[in-house]
């Protein structure tokens, strides 16, 4: 993995006498110019944390410096032409960069947002501790894991799934306050924890937000799927998106990243970083 923006002494191109030269390389014409930088490597753990960090929040963070209160960035992959899965599932568009930096995502957030359908089809887990992770969630004062949010309006889940049944910390099931109360109590009663954020069938975003960070959750991840996303922009609640761009042709009529209704005016994002693996990109694009 390299780095590709924001550009700094390492990712500028040197001249030859500038650049140090790996051994073997050669270190003359075109093939010898500024090989360090070009050169790949696994980033430590500590390096995709940084590079991946949140922002100060809230009045507490940066000595009131007046910081968000709270982060909602979302996490997605898309072929070249577009599609966010390829037979229903993201793993075939994905590889072993962009699930590292998906476990790295998931280790700095407080809750990890997806729709009913994306649990459905990816068949969600719980999140489960891992050991690498654990000194830095401690010192941001994190619990070992991320809580699991499913946006759901209809409840319609397997409740005797793990995600359910035995998470290490319990579930939220984000749903509308005309949400069945039989389905409510399936899920009380498996363990879950439900969390009313609208006033009619479905949830409200911008409402969503509001109760995660009420729980203490500031530190927002979604992961989709495309309908969730795309209500998220629409009520202009997203603050960042680590999109991978995947260098694959898929064709066929997979979704887009986001869907549902387009926005009246399209609002611009601003690129924050773009890393590169194996001709994978990997951006991040936050809200000016």
């Amino acid at each position: 993995m390299r780095r590709l923006f924001p550009v700094t002494d390492e990712t500028v191109a040197r001249t030859p006498a500038e650049a140090p030269i790996e051994e073997g390389a050669g270190g003359d014409g075109a093939g010898g110019v500024g090989r360090a930088h070009l050169v790949d490597r696994e980033w430590s753990l500590v390096e995709l944390a940084a590079a991946y960090a949140y922002p100060e929040l809230g009045p507490q963070g940066a000595a009131g410096a007046g910081g968000p209160e709270v982060w909602l960035r979302a996490n997605m992959v898309s072929t070249l032409d577009g599609a966010a899965q390829h037979d229903g599932r993201s793993q075939p568009i994905s590889s072993a960069a962009d699930m590292r930096i998906f476990g790295m995502l998931r280790a700095l957030a407080d809750v990890v947002i997806a729709g009913a359908e994306t649990v459905r089809q990816e068949g969600y887990r719980p999140a489960r501790a891992r050991a690498e992770f654990a000194e830095m969630r401690e010192a941001a004062g994190q619990g070992p894991v991320p809580a699991i949010a499913v946006v759901s309006a209809s409840l319609n889940l397997d409740f005797s799934l793990p995600l359910f049944t035995s998470p290490q910390v319990p579930t939220l099931i984000l749903t509308g306050a005309a949400a069945a109360p039989d389905r409510i109590a399936a899920a009380e009663k498996a363990g879950a924890r439900v969390v009313v954020a609208g006033d009619g069938v479905g949830v409200e975003p911008a409402r969503a937000v509001r109760a995660l960070a009420e729980l203490g959750h500031t530190r927002l991840l979604t992961e989709g799927g495309p309908r969730l996303l795309g209500q998220l922009v629409a009520a202009g609640v997203l603050d960042e998106l680590c999109l991978t761009v995947a260098p694959m042709l898929s064709a066929g009529n997979a979704q887009r990243i986001a869907g549902g209704p387009s926005v009246a005016v399209p609002q611009r994002f601003a690129l924050a970083s773009l890393l590169e693996d194996e001709g994978f990109l990997f951006s991040r694009y936050r809200r000016p």
